[in-house]
């Protein structure tokens, strides 16, 4: 790769007090923690640093508060090389905060708390040209950001990449129309579609839905995308792994797809690159710290998907 490729990340950025026990709670009470970690995150922060591992110059578009813990946040993610100058800084609002509870087998148990005030919608985007990225992600967390960059990125004939995830099904309505390229999870794409489907058909109802490319994730089962060339829905299978925190994986999933389309993969290959960083994040415990570099990612992809001779 020449040149590193330049994405725009937009939505979530909160500070996370992750927690990992044994098992989950089943009842109220008093649980000591086997580990913990407090990290600088949220769905499109974790992306940006995911996305920044993997090679790529990264911008965050985010909104927090003028707390203390904004400053925390800022200051962490510039550290991991993200470009935080875009962030907005709201006088008067708190910075988001998410606490996480994850078990021996990495599943977990999330819970978030946005400031209205901080999550106000933007008048206009931080900067005049998206001409300058090669691809924009949003997540739907701060969904006025994410409506005005997906509209910019289209303009401009850049991807436009919607991290659809569990959302109320206006917001989900609102963004799905503006984006080119959606990754939805299991849960949002039932939310859109009315149905408790499995994965592969709730892909097939969801790409009639829209020109867009369509994928569906189904974590340790992989992922499922509408290959519109042949008008049928395929499947990635994800790497076998022992998962020890499933926490991020969908995040370095979409950064790591972001990375891919930028640097023009065919969908195959992007959702290849996608499932091998998200199986080496689920290997490690901290969230979007156990983000892979490229060179982990690569090798990932050769051991499960070795080239044809």
């Amino acid at each position: 790769m020449e040149k590193p490729v330049k994405l725009l990340s937009v939505g979530a950025f909160t500070l996370d007090t992750i927690l990992r026990l044994d098992t989950l709670p089943a009842h109220q009470g008093k649980f000591i923690a086997s580990d913990g970690v407090q990290i600088a995150s949220g769905m499109a922060t974790s992306a940006a640093c995911a996305a920044r591992r993997l090679g790529a110059e990264v911008s965050l578009w985010a909104s927090a508060g003028d707390d203390a813990v904004g400053d925390q946040l800022v200051a962490e993610i510039e550290a991991d090389g993200v470009d935080c100058s875009l962030v907005r800084r709201v006088a008067g609002a708190r910075s988001a905060l998410a606490a996480i509870l994850v078990d021996a087998h990495g599943e977990r148990i999330i819970v978030p708390f946005y400031d209205r005030k901080a999550q106000a919608d933007p008048a206009e985007l931080p900067c005049t040209d998206l001409s300058a990225f090669d691809a924009v992600l949003a997540d739907v967390r701060w969904p006025g950001a994410a409506a005005l960059a997906l509209n910019a990125a289209r303009a401009n004939g850049r991807p436009a990449i919607l991290d659809a995830d569990t959302a109320p099904l206006e917001v989900l309505e609102q963004l799905l129309p503006l984006a080119t390229h959606i990754v939805a999870s299991e849960p949002a794409a039932r939310i859109v579609c009315g149905h408790a489907l499995d994965p592969e058909t709730a892909c097939g109802d969801l790409a009639s839905r829209t020109d867009a490319f369509v994928a569906v994730t189904g974590g340790a089962a992989g992922s499922w995308w509408h290959d519109r060339s042949i008008g049928s829905v395929r499947h990635v299978a994800a790497p076998r792994i022992k998962a020890v925190d499933t926490l991020a994986a969908g995040d370095v999933f979409h950064g790591a797809f972001a990375v891919g389309l930028a640097e023009a993969m065919p969908p195959e290959q992007a959702l290849r690159f996608a499932s091998a960083a998200a199986a080496l994040k689920c290997q490690r415990f901290g969230g979007r710290l156990g983000a892979p570099d490229r060179a982990e990612t690569l090798a990932m992809m050769a051991a499960h998907w070795p080239p044809s001779s």
